[in-house]
């Protein structure tokens, strides 16, 4: 008989295709239920990560987590804070007292709000709260090995000779520029007519800060360079360079060209100072003058580069503050008719002896009452409102009875224009009140941190008497030259969204020549 046939194999089943981990994550992303339940896991996984102990005593600030601007956890408050943190600090102060946290992005900020909290910040060295960390978005625009860019060392040289060139004895000099730099100035002005306050007061306070600053023969000969790199510069520093100082924007591109060419254009200054010593290039008092002489400990004589940095880094922080202070103090004035006749009362006292004096040192320093009208400005319309500082360690604080640990890597900021308008602190806080720093009240005087107008402590801004210096000195001739009024009903607002804070909106005013006065 045949053998019977083997029966064929039944063919395996085919196997099932694995996922790769690409297809899992594709069909993951594709299911209609990812999205609903990754996002509140993450805000929760986020929320447990900002709320875990943060130092081992477990004494860490308050945290923010949540807002009314928005009701998602950890993003309401910073879309808050990206719309105004200053209305946002103000209301953590009062719900939350004078120290509190606010988490933006994987970065904690925490506030210190009034005089007693504004103590440590102002107090502290460089070792626990560091302002080279924080403010080093500044070196595509002043240049390396200059200011937050260097080393401590360096940096002390390079902020005593900024500090020798803002002496007593060379700011009696620096009167007389001005006040010829203003008079050339209000020349255009006519008999009357209106005028952008704003726009006014920062063309002239550059033309009288590179008079001083840069000396007679930039001055004279180069002040249209100067004056547009300067703008260029300027633009370049937006909301982006603190955070992309470096990104591949047109305003960074033309921020990085105008230092370059700047660096052309001093150093072509600078070699022809030294070539010709022998000719006038200024009186010898502008401060360019000075960093061209300035000799590192080690040995070191410092770069053109250096110094067109440092020129670059003084401008930046005398220019904006100067002429916004200046806008805000005239505006203020103008609008109050019994500060403002009591104004022009003082200036008539300082010149008693001869209306047609010119202006000098001690002339300035009489005007008492002019100098308390810009320091009120400065109070409710601080140019910066926020000052910030790395904490390099776990910081101790003691505020109100109560002991805080402000955890190493926090970025702790005070807000000037939150704590000099506390109720506690000055009275009428809202009110344009310059008496309030005269002999009998002297509010500012209550506490050693009230007062923030130029910061306060070790850091606090070395130009300031410059800078009361330049604001008096052009506002006293502006004062007696015309009258001043301001066009639209109301004052500006206050503009927050801008990198440093001026008036937002019409700042025109209509003068008009006082009877009795000539252009000199």
């Amino acid at each position: 008989p045949k053998p019977k046939p083997k029966p064929k194999p039944k063919p395996k089943p085919k196997p099932k295709p694995t996922k790769t981990m690409d297809s899992f994550i594709s069909d993951l992303l594709d299911s209609p239920h990812f999205l609903p339940t990754a996002i509140p896991a993450v805000l929760f996984l986020g929320l447990l990560w900002f709320l875990r102990p943060r130092t081992k005593g477990g004494n860490s600030p308050p945290m923010v987590t949540s807002s009314p601007v928005c009701g998602i956890p950890l993003i309401g408050p910073m879309i808050e804070f990206g719309k105004s943190p200053v209305k946002m600090a103000r209301r953590c102060y009062d719900d939350m007292g004078p120290i509190f946290t606010v988490p933006i992005v994987n970065q904690r900020l925490t506030f210190l709000i009034g005089p007693e909290a504004q103590e440590p910040f102002c107090k502290a060295s460089d070792d626990k709260l560091s302002q080279p960390e924080v403010y080093g978005f500044m070196k595509p625009v002043f240049g390396p090995n200059v200011v937050y860019d260097a080393t401590r060392k360096d940096r002390m040289v390079q902020f005593q000779s900024m500090a020798n060139g803002l002496r007593v004895s060379r700011m009696k000099s620096y009167v007389a520029k001005i006040e010829r730099e203003t008079r050339i100035f209000l020349k255009d002005w006519g008999e009357e007519g209106e005028v952008d306050m704003l726009h006014a007061l920062s063309d002239l306070t550059i033309l009288t800060a590179s008079r001083c600053l840069h000396g007679d023969d930039v001055r004279e000969n180069l002040y249209r360079e100067v004056s547009k790199l300067y703008h260029d510069l300027d633009q370049g520093v937006t909301p982006l360079s603190v955070f992309l100082p470096n990104a591949p924007t047109k305003a960074h591109a033309r921020r990085n060209a105008a230092r370059k060419e700047m660096i052309e254009l001093f150093s072509k200054v600078i070699q022809n100072r030294r070539d010709h010593p022998d000719q006038k290039h200024s009186d010898g008092t502008d401060i360019l003058s000075i960093f061209m002489d300035i000799v590192y400990k080690d040995g070191r004589k410092i770069t053109n580069e250096e110094v067109t940095g440092l020129l670059i880094a003084l401008l930046f922080a005398g220019q904006h503050t100067s002429h916004i202070t200046s806008t805000w103090t005239s505006l203020f004035i103008a609008t109050n008719p019994d500060v403002m006749r009591r104004v022009l009362e003082e200036q008539d006292a300082v010149f008693a002896d001869d209306p047609d004096a010119p202006m000098d040192y001690d002339r300035v320093n009489q005007m008492e009452l002019l100098h308390n009208c810009m320091k009120e400005a400065l109070r409710l319309c601080p140019p910066l409102i926020l000052l910030m500082r790395k904490a390099m360690k776990d910081v101790p604080v003691n505020i109100k009875g109560r002991k805080y640990t402000i955890p190493q890597g926090d970025i702790v900021m005070i807000s000037p224009s939150v704590g000099m308008r506390l109720p506690e602190v000055f009275t009428d806080p809202e009110t344009f009140d310059p008496d309030r720093f005269g002999p009998g009240r002297e509010e500012h005087k209550s506490s050693p941190y009230a007062y923030l107008g130029f910061g306060g402590g070790m850091h606090s801004c070395m130009g300031q008497n410059f800078a009361f210096l330049q604001v008096k000195a052009i506002l006293s001739v502006m004062f007696r030259e015309y009258e001043i009024e301001l066009i639209p009903k109301e004052l500006p607002e206050i503009d927050y969204e801008a990198m440093v804070v001026g008036p937002k909106g019409d700042c025109r005013v209509r003068y008009k020549r006082r009877k009795g006065t000539t252009t000199k």
